[in-house]
């Protein structure tokens, strides 16, 4: 078996690296606690022995010293001299207790430095002549030299022999890792050549079956040669072929089903639809489509806005999904939304998409006549609603009359009912013209540092009645000029600082800035120290006539629809979301140069 056949080359390799690991690791433990011992030992002692030496030349100079000066100090210096040259020699001679030689080397040393302490502490030696003490008193030092220096050529030869002993034992180790791992070599290269033998022939069939399946070529086996790993390992490969193809003949089928489906699903569909390729070919139209491509607006293609926003999807990949009436196109009498959605598939590589002009006629003209409606109709009542105030107004200034106390009270609220309907009426009127797109936008360019400091300084009365405070904020990196319409970016400014000023306490501070965005963009905000928003309101704050629940703030939940009209209308966006301090941050981008849409 192939597993067997690779488990005994492997042991073998095993054991033979084991063999050489053992000895690495006895000789390492030879070489460390025998010969690395004896050298460190020998050459502390040939260092204990120059210690030695040292102090009899010391105390030779002291013992002098004594001889030509009877000094009480002279005296004891050479005491404690030799107090610590027969502590070391005692230290020596338990240290060398295991050496014989050295022991008696250490012995001599002890009985030539007793006959130099009886020397020096001799009465009779005053007696002799000062010349002949001398020469008796180096006589004694010399022999104390001598001996201390055999200490210390024992010590030599003894630390030479040990290194000698550690070159041979590293010599050899060398040559047995040597000779190891040239066997291991040898055997790992017999090893690998006994076993692509047995491996690479099948290996090589599988190999060429396995790219005959990687190009479809279903029908391949490989040849079954053996009883071992590989042997089962081509069954199992001819398994997972027959499987293959079997799931072929399946997906094939389905193939043709969902083919058939697609088609009934295209002729059915009732909105045109065209799937394109990645350079604008046509690959497939349902008859919706056919019968449009057959007018003579589609004679060169699709029309122009549709080709333009067709050649950024293709592009970047990304989806084109407007919900502005002011995208669609107009064929004849009939109003199409253009959605684009991007196709890829990588199995078959297709990439492209599909072009779903969705047929809003009817919606189109419900909004219009939504929009004439209350535009009409906001027309109609602003007149009588005009008259009606300048009567209450007439009452109030007593032109007819005086009046008490409580028809002043009537009449003042009646005063108010007509403002706040005009108001609305006007708001009404504003947002029909916006959403119709009858008036565009009158931009130009405007300070970023002015704009913001001229909405401040205009809300400052009424902020200041509130007793808040407001602030500007101008990042640093901001552009310094937007083209604008000035007067109708006011009315979103003014609304937002109103809004946060309605919802803030007593003494809160209203935050107006602008910063940077990408692709050239300014970021407007206006942050409140109010409770915000909840969550389940948040998507619907910027909806005709919705107010959060539980408000008490009077409105008719119009400026906030106005103002999103107005960014819009700008080419903008606006949002607005809670801070984690507190409040609400309601913020809108605005390019900073106008590029007018197609």
């Amino acid at each position: 078996m192939l597993r067997t056949r690779l488990v005994l080359g492997l042991a073998s390799l095993l054991l033979l690296l084991v063999v050489v690991g053992a000895y690495a690791v006895w000789t390492a433990h030879e070489l460390g606690d025998g010969v690395t011992g004896k050298v460190i030992t020998h050459a502390r002692g040939l260092v204990a022995t120059q210690r030695l030496g040292e102090r009899a030349d010391r105390m030779g100079i002291l013992l002098r010293q004594v001889r030509l000066s009877s000094a009480m100090a002279n005296r004891q210096e050479f005491d404690d001299a030799q107090r610590r040259f027969l502590a070391d020699l005692r230290e020596q001679s338990t240290a060398s207790a295991t050496d014989p030689k050295r022991s008696a080397l250490l012995i001599a040393i002890g009985d030539k430095f007793d006959r130099l302490v009886e020397r020096a502490n001799s009465p009779h030696s005053s007696e002799l002549r000062p010349l002949e003490q001398m020469k008796s008193d180096e006589t004694v030092l010399f022999a104390v030299g001598r001996a201390i220096g055999k200490l210390t050529d024992y010590d030599t030869a003894a630390l030479q022999s040990a290194q000698v002993e550690a070159r041979a034992v590293t010599k050899n180790t060398t040559t047995v890792f040597a000779l190891g791992v040239g066997m291991t070599v040898v055997l790992a290269a017999f090893f690998a050549w006994t076993t692509s033998r047995a491996l690479l022939r099948p290996i090589r069939q599988l190999t060429a079956s396995a790219t005959a399946l990687g190009e479809g070529k279903l029908d391949r086996d490989v040849p079954v040669t053996s009883r071992d790993e590989l042997g089962e390992l081509a069954r199992t490969f001819n398994i997972m072929a027959s499987k293959l193809r079997a799931y072929r003949d399946m997906m094939t089928k389905e193939a043709q089903h969902a083919m058939r489906t697609m088609e009934a699903t295209l002729t059915t569909t009732p909105d045109p639809l065209f799937v394109v390729t990645a350079d604008g070919k046509h690959t497939a139209r349902n008859p919706a489509a056919q019968t449009l491509a057959a007018m003579p607006e589609f004679s060169g293609g699709l029309p122009d806005p549709i080709k333009k926003h067709l050649t950024e999807v293709l592009g970047t990949g990304e989806h084109y999904l407007p919900t502005d009436y002011l995208c669609v196109v107009t064929i004849r009498d009939r109003h199409y939304l253009p959605r684009i959605l991007a196709i890829g598939d990588h199995v078959t590589d297709f990439r492209g998409a599909a072009v779903i002009l969705q047929d809003v006629t009817k919606f189109r003209l419900l909004d219009d006549a939504k929009s004439n409606l209350v535009g009409t109709v906001s027309h109609e009542l602003k007149t009588p609603l005009t008259s009606l105030r300048l009567s209450v107004y007439l009452l109030l200034e007593e032109q007819v009359g005086e009046l008490n106390k409580t028809q002043r009270e009537l009449v003042e609220t009646a005063r108010d009912d007509a403002d706040r309907l005009l108001r609305i009426l006007n708001d009404l009127l504003d947002l029909a013209k916006l959403e119709a797109g009858m008036t565009a936008p009158d931009r130009a360019p405007v300070a970023v540092a002015d704009l913001l400091h001229e909405m401040a300084t205009e809300m400052e009365p009424i902020v200041t009645a509130a007793d808040q405070s407001i602030t500007v904020e101008l990042v640093p990196g901001v552009a310094e000029m937007v083209e604008v319409d000035h007067d109708r970016i006011r009315h979103v400014f003014i609304n937002l600082l109103a809004n946060a000023s309605k919802h803030s306490p007593e003494g809160g501070v209203i935050e107006l800035y602008a910063s940077a965005s990408g692709n050239d963009a300014i970021r407007f905000g206006v942050r409140d120290s109010g409770p915000g928003i909840p969550d389940e309101a948040m998507p619907r704050v910027f909806e005709k006539f919705y107010r959060v629940a539980g408000q008490t703030q009077k409105g008719a939940g119009l400026g906030l629809t106005i103002a999103r009209e107005i960014v819009v209308a700008h080419h903008g966006t606006i949002a607005c979301a809670n801070r984690p301090s507190g409040g609400c941050d309601f913020h809108f981008l605005l390019p900073v140069k106008f590029t007018a849409k197609p």
